[in-house]
């Protein structure tokens, strides 16, 4: 069982449809930004279109879940030239075709989840209000935990090979 988180933050995400040109698929999907906060507007509302056959659309909300455990990925992805946050989208088999699966500030989740090879997971940039945030709870609940590399046991040279009698079980 996971602990629950000890903060969120609601944030909206905008998404690309760009028409393919492939004879399987009619359309590449990417989540292109995040926007702080929660928009009033409905899910998968679409925002613009350009004439390179680019639209977008506002996909719907989610939240970005921080937890103390994790406080040293989100402090390295702060530091990192530039934070992200990881927006995973999850096929529905419906219209809109896509739903908003996760929103997260942590690299290694967002890693982890590219795994999966059905999801679509990307990168985007992390709006400064939600920077803030993740740094005040970075600030506030991260503890340095020093890094202990085990020793292993010595192994006595002396007994590799030797065996007592009777347990070679080549004997009758």
């Amino acid at each position: 069982m996971t602990a629950p988180p000890l903060a969120s933050i609601a944030v909206g995400v905008v998404v690309e449809r760009i028409k393919a040109e492939s004879q399987w698929v009619d359309y590449l999907w990417k989540p292109v930004s995040v926007l702080a906060g929660a928009p009033e507007t409905p899910p998968w509302t679409k925002l613009g279109e350009d004439s390179h056959g680019r639209t977008t659309f506002y996909a719907g909300t989610a939240q970005v879940d921080l937890y103390v455990s994790e406080t040293t990925n989100y402090r390295d992805n702060l530091a990192s030239e530039n934070p992200s946050l990881w927006v995973v989208l999850r096929e529905t088999g419906l219209e809109p075709p896509y739903d908003v699966y996760l929103v997260t500030a942590d690299p290694a989740e967002g890693e982890g989840l590219t795994e999966s090879g059905n999801d679509i997971v990307e990168s985007v940039p992390m709006p400064e209000p939600i920077r803030d945030e993740v740094e005040a709870f970075v600030a506030e609940h991260h503890v340095e935990r020093v890094f202990v590399k085990r020793k292993r046991d010595r192994a006595n040279t002396e007994a590799l090979g030797h065996r007592p009698p009777g347990t070679r079980g080549d004997e009758q």
